[in-house]
């Protein structure tokens, strides 16, 4: 009996929380919110929450959520719980900058891949050989990374011209580029300002505007992902140890080789995704530069039902939200109140329509609140706007986490032999 005849039916049965959405009704989702947003946009006057700048910005800070979530779900598709993507990613700034400030930005992406990859080998041993709590074993490999760097620091960047013991000096670019014609049609659209048109000229404009090479991979790598993962015998193999590995041992396959294999491509990951921050994001790296992005993305896999496309969408919504900080952000975010509140009223219809009574009308209370709070209010406190990708974080996790599934084997301890 081959591999494949076994494992698939249970990757074809998910759980009773599981959430599917078919292609259709995804693309009428987003259609409707985008409908939603422009009409707010109209109302409002913040023309800024689809300009392409504000569309460009987004997909820069989502990019590195995403390589976080990305490493996430090679893990605990693997059955391993990887928290320790913060850290990861604290590596991959160090070694990403140290390298690309010495030898350019491209070997300073390379290093930061493997800076994240020595992380994951060490929450692999832990995890897999040792059978160390894998919470456990991710918080102490975040603390490890943020000790190691700083020391690293003080006697690599002190000493360097325009570095300190908290910064790096400034690293060599790897450009930017416009795909030509169509950036500059897209941009000229968004400025008219016409209802809707100009808000999808918007969104597609900063998909094409101001791209970094590595932008382009990153973007390639999801659906990479999925096709690794779905549609090949290794991605079955690895998601069979996620979600039964007596039963994946039994058929032959090494699941520690797997979850070695998952664990270290998710480190990765993470890696690269802090090599993003300090080459792309910015040219230097700085103590901090992460700022918890390793568990945003965790948040963002999570969203994503642990899947490439949901994991895709929800690490462009938190970098959406990031990106407030940067421009306008008062005015925008006093506007997308507004749209929040529109967005809780479906809510409130799609509760009542399940007949969950009780929720609904928590809903209608909250979405009450906000409309009071819309127009009581000009713009909201610049405090609120910095905290606000970290609150739509929480608001995420909470209203998602109870249409979820995690494979079923995931943070799961793991011998050989266990099944006999």
């Amino acid at each position: 009996m081959s591999t494949a005849t076994v494992a698939k039916p249970q990757a074809q049965q998910p759980g009773k929380g599981s959430r599917r959405f078919s292609l259709p009704v995804l693309l009428l989702i987003i259609a409707g919110v985008l409908i939603l947003t422009s009409i707010v946009r109209l109302i409002t006057g913040a023309d800024g929450i689809t300009s392409t700048g504000q569309m460009s910005t987004a997909l820069r800070l989502a990019v590195p959520i995403g390589l976080a979530g990305l490493g996430g779900l090679w893990s605990e598709r693997a059955g391993v719980v990887n928290i320790g993507l913060e850290g990861m990613m604290i590596l991959g700034t160090w070694f990403g900058a140290w390298a690309g400030y010495q030898w350019g930005p491209w070997t300073g992406v390379a290093f930061g891949i493997i800076g994240g990859a020595l992380g994951a080998v060490l929450h692999a041993i832990a995890t897999v050989t040792f059978n160390v709590n894998h919470i456990v074993s991710g918080v102490a490999i975040n603390i490890l990374a943020l000790g190691t760097t700083r020391y690293l620091s003080k006697f690599t960047f002190e000493n360097a011209p325009q570095g300190s013991s908290k910064q790096s000096p400034p690293i060599d670019s790897l450009g930017t580029f416009d795909i030509p014609g169509l950036s500059s049609w897209l941009d000229t659209l968004n400025q008219k300002h016409w209802f809707l048109v100009s808000d999808i000229a918007g969104l597609l404009g900063g998909l094409v505007t101001d791209l970094s090479p590595l932008t382009v991979v990153a973007v390639a790598l999801v659906p990479a992902t999925w096709w690794v993962l779905w549609r090949t015998s290794f991605g079955l193999r690895l998601r069979s140890c996620g979600e039964n590995p007596v039963a994946a041992e039994s058929l032959g396959v090494n699941v520690y080789k797997y979850k070695y294999v998952a664990v270290i491509i998710s480190g990765g990951f993470a890696g690269l995704g802090g090599a993003f921050l300090s080459i792309v994001a910015s040219n230097v790296y700085l103590d901090g530069q992460t700022a918890g992005r390793g568990y945003i993305g965790l948040a963002a896999m999570i969203f994503g039902n642990w899947m490439p496309g949901g994991l895709a969408l929800g690490a462009g919504l938190f970098g959406y939200t990031d990106s407030l900080n940067l421009r306008g952000g008062a005015t925008n975010v006093h506007a997308l109140i507004l749209l929040l509140a529109i967005l809780l009223v479906f809510g409130v219809a799609y509760l009542l329509w399940k007949k969950r009574t009780v929720p609904a009308l928590i809903t209608a209370a909250v979405s009450a609140l906000m409309f009071v709070w819309y127009l009581t209010t000009d713009e909201v406190p610049q405090q609120f706007v910095s905290a606000t990708p970290y609150v739509v974080t929480l608001l995420v996790l909470s209203l998602s986490a109870q249409h979820l599934r995690m494979p079923k084997a995931d943070g799961l301890p793991y011998r050989k032999g266990q099944g006999k």
